[in-house]
This record gives structure tokens, C-alpha cells and sequence, in this order.
């Protein structure tokens, strides 16, 4: 059933958030148990960062998704120490060390352009938009590492039909919050702010295509986009814009921040594809976070039967 919070009910602003703790004394005593056979099979990278790494709070989750994968999750610990999110720092543990006193309350979603009806929603006008289902998808980061992740939100496309898009509207661009008083770190990365992305509408309107709110059974954790943020399955990880203040829906293809960069790099489709390489490494092979086995990248990381048809004609290696 949907959560409708009554007016004596608790908002989004007013839950007290619980800190969660990693396991990091566990991988100290690890090192000290087997020498240089624990510390080979232990996530060396987490050391030095934080024991708080995020606090967050519970969700109420109406249903499991059909579209979940029943591959092995990647642990909560991983998924909360290793991320690219660089207005926190370029490093993979920046976020989780530099992310801890970003205010995400109150917050703010501006939906606005080729719409009839535009509008500002708070958190917890966006957590009535639709019952929050929990989808165990997994993802491919365009730097060969990947993960599976139980997110907890709804399609996009329950947002778009309460916005009604005009005819006019192709593309949805998505813009991220930026303060440089909050994110110091960001005048390090190279990129402009803020952040920004975008999809053509069919790709957003797609069931998979997903607004999440939360992840493992809690809100999302500031190093992983708190409080909202956008999950696109089959196309690589950066396309996913965490922290989301702005959608906007255009009519021509909007600009993207890695795009803009290096568009050799960086299509604006960016759907993994095993057959297009980076230019400076292979897209074949990927590794699992927290494995040392490599295997193989999926086309459309693994989505195809649900989003090939989406560029039927349409030349992969050009339009990457």
C-alpha cells in the first residue's frame, strides 16, 4: 500500500535520522588475522575513511519490482565507500569522507519547460508521487568496475504523467544541486557546474528508467545522490544525475556535463556497449566491486529485452 502521511504524521524534514556504521574495525582486525592473505582479499580502500558515513532513515516499500536481476548484491559497506560523485572530490572514498554534513533539508525538485503543468515538489510531495517499489538493478561504471544495487523509487514516468508533457517535449534534461560553499572540492574536478545530464523522452518514459529515493531499505545516503536521484539501468553510471534540483523537459537534446567535455568519450547516449571501447581502455570485460574476477559486459548491461528496441536503426558505435 502507498504511505500518505496525515498532517500529524512526520515529513521527510522531521525524521531523525539513524547513523549507520561501517565495518571497518572488521577489516582492521582482518589485517591482523592472516598478514598478507587478509589484506589481498579485503577492501584496502576504505581505510582512512570515516566510521560515519551516512545517515539515513527507513522507508516504507510498497512492493518488489519484477524488473529486479536476482544477482548478488554488493554490500551496503561498498556501495557507500566507493563512488564517483565529484563535486565531493575526484578520489573514490572523497565522497563518503567529504559528503557528511550536505544539507538535503529542506529540498526542492523544480519541474518545469515543455510541460502543462510545472511545478516545485518538496521530498515529500515526491514521495507521494507513487508507491515506492524496491529494484535490484545492476550497473556498469564507465570505469570497468560495477555493482548491484536494491534502490527503493518509482518510473519516471509517474512524475512525467503528472507534469503532461507538451508535444513539444523530445528530451528531459536534469540539472544537480551545486554549492560551492558545501562542495570545496569540486574546483579540483575540471567539470562545470552544475552538473547537468539529459535523455530523450522515450528513454525517461521507459518503465526502467527510475526516480530513487532510497537504497538497502533506507533513504539514500549523501555520497550516493541524497535525497533524489535519477537510476538508469543499461547506460553507464554517470548518466544516473544524483541530487537532483531541476527536470526540465526540451525540445532539443540538452547538454551534458561529460558530453560536453570530451564528447569522444562521452556520447550522449552512453548505453553500455561492450563492442565500443573508451578511448583509453577496453568496455569488454568488468569487474564486480569487491571481486577480482573479471567477466563480461552485457550489452545494454544486460537490458536489452527491455530497451534495444529503443534504437532499432540506429548506428551504436556512432551514437554511443
Amino acid at each position: 500500500m502507498l504511505f500518505r502521511p496525515s498532517s500529524t504524521d512526520l515529513t521527510h524534514a522531521d525524521v531523525t535520522p539513524k547513523s549507520v556504521y561501517t565495518n571497518r574495525r572488521a577489516f582492521l582486525r582482518a589485517m591482523g588475522m592472516t598478514g598478507a592473505a587478509a589484506v589481498a582479499g579485503a577492501a584496502w580502500w576504505k581505510f582512512g575513511v570515516p566510521e560515519e558515513v551516512h545517515a539515513t532513515s527507513k522507508l516504507t516499500i510498497a512492493s518488489k519490482s519484477p524488473f529486479s536481476t536476482s544477482e548478488k548484491e554488493t554490500p551496503l559497506d561498498d556501495v557507500t565507500h566507493y563512488n564517483n560523485f565529484y563535486e565531493f572530490g575526484t578520489g573514490k572514498t572523497d565522497p563518503a569522507k567529504y559528503a557528511q554534513n550536505f544539507r538535503i533539508s529542506p529540498w526542492n525538485v523544480s519541474v518545469e519547460g515543455e510541460v502543462k503543468k510545472p511545478r516545485k515538489y518538496s521530498m515529500d510531495d515526491i514521495l507521494k508521487i507513487a508507491p515506492l517499489e524496491e529494484r535490484i538493478y545492476r550497473h556498469r561504471c564507465v570505469e570497468m568496475w560495477s555493482i548491484v544495487v536494491p534502490w527503493i523509487g518509482f518510473p519516471f514516468s509517474a512524475l512525467a504523467k503528472l507534469a503532461e508533457p507538451t508535444p513539444k517535449a523530445q528530451f528531459v534534461a536534469f540539472e544537480t544541486y551545486f554549492d560551492a560553499g558545501q562542495m570545496p572540492q569540486a574546483k579540483y574536478s575540471g567539470l562545470d557546474y552544475p552538473y547537468v545530464e539529459g535523455l530523450r523522452l522515450d528513454e525517461a518514459m521507459n518503465p526502467l528508467t527510475l526516480i530513487a529515493v532510497g537504497m538497502y531499505g533506507e533513504t539514500l545516503p549523501n555520497q550516493d545522490g541524497a535525497p533524489v536521484r535519477m537510476v538508469i539501468p543499461w547506460k553507464y553510471g554517470y548518466k544516473s544525475i544524483k541530487s537532483i534540483v531541476k527536470i526540465r523537459f526540451v525540445e532539443k537534446q540538452p547538454p551534458c556535463t561529460w558530453n560536453r567535455l570530451a564528447p569522444d568519450e562521452y556520447g550522449f547516449y552512453s548505453n553500455v556497449n561492450p563492442n565500443v571501447d573508451h578511448p583509453r581502455w577496453s568496455q569488454a570485460k568488468e569487474r564486480r566491486l569487491g571481486e577480482f574476477t573479471k567477466r563480461n559486459t552485457l550489452m545494454f548491461n544486460g537490458y536489452g529485452d527491455q530497451v534495444a528496441s529503443l534504437y532499432n536503426g540506429m548506428d551504436l558505435k556512432k551514437f554511443h
